[in-house]
């Protein structure tokens, strides 16, 4: 954490490329092994999803930005991102877990961010025609317990919708991804892992109703 801190306030090409063995050293490295870690026990609740142990490729994200379309022009991420994509990943905008850790913000997630059209008329589709198994999701006692949902939301219902539906708040939705924040502390924990691993085992609901979704196999 205190190398992201660093990094937040010098934020640009020339420190980095100086600082760069550290960032290796105290972020990229352990990440890494985290990942690596990952495998056997991601395995034993879903063999859809993967962990990654790459730089470049796998399932750590970038730390360079894409700045093309952003006025934010600085140059590098000042968070780290893990993300255990289904083995579909690359084909369809597929439900993953999701690891992050930055300064005031860290937390685990489960779901899907930003889904693609496509992906999210699907999961709207399937909220719409089987309210009940989505009750069924949201009330399930650990995904209350530990998860709150977040992200973006219309402002009108959807096109194709009933304004009347019962889950239209629901249905507004643009993403549908449950988060279980995190104290900067708990990194530093020894039960940090093990507890990622609960939270991952917590979320499969919801993970397994969007996949089916998407009539992908969970």
């Amino acid at each position: 954490m205190p190398f992201l801190e660093e990094l937040s306030a010098n934020n640009n090409r020339d420190w980095f490329a100086v600082n760069k063995p550290r960032y290796e050293e105290l972020v990229s490295n352990p990440a890494l092994d985290f990942i690596g870690a990952m495998s056997a026990p991601l395995a034993k609740l879903s063999t859809r999803f993967e962990a990654i142990p790459k730089r470049s490729g796998g399932s750590l994200m970038r730390v360079y930005r894409d700045t093309r379309f952003s006025k934010d022009k600085t140059p590098y991420k000042t968070n780290v991102g893990i993300q255990f994509r289904h083995v579909l990943g690359k084909d369809i905008h597929a439900p993953g877990f999701y690891v992050h850790i930055e300064p005031h913000d860290v937390f685990i997630g489960v779901g899907s961010w930003r889904p693609d059209s496509a992906s999210l008329a699907k999961i709207r589709c399937r909220i719409a025609e089987k309210p009940d198994l989505w009750r069924q999701v949201v009330s399930n006692k650990s995904i209350k317990r530990h998860f709150e949902f977040v992200g973006d939301t219309l402002i009108r219902p959807p096109r194709g919708f009933d304004r009347d539906h019962p889950l239209i708040d629901v249905l507004k939705r643009k993403d549908f991804i449950a988060i279980k924040r995190l104290e900067e502390s708990d990194i530093e924990s020894s039960q940090f892992f093990n507890n990622v691993v609960k939270r991952f085992r917590d979320g499969l609901p919801l993970m397994q109703f969007l996949c089916a979704a998407l009539e992908i196999p969970a």
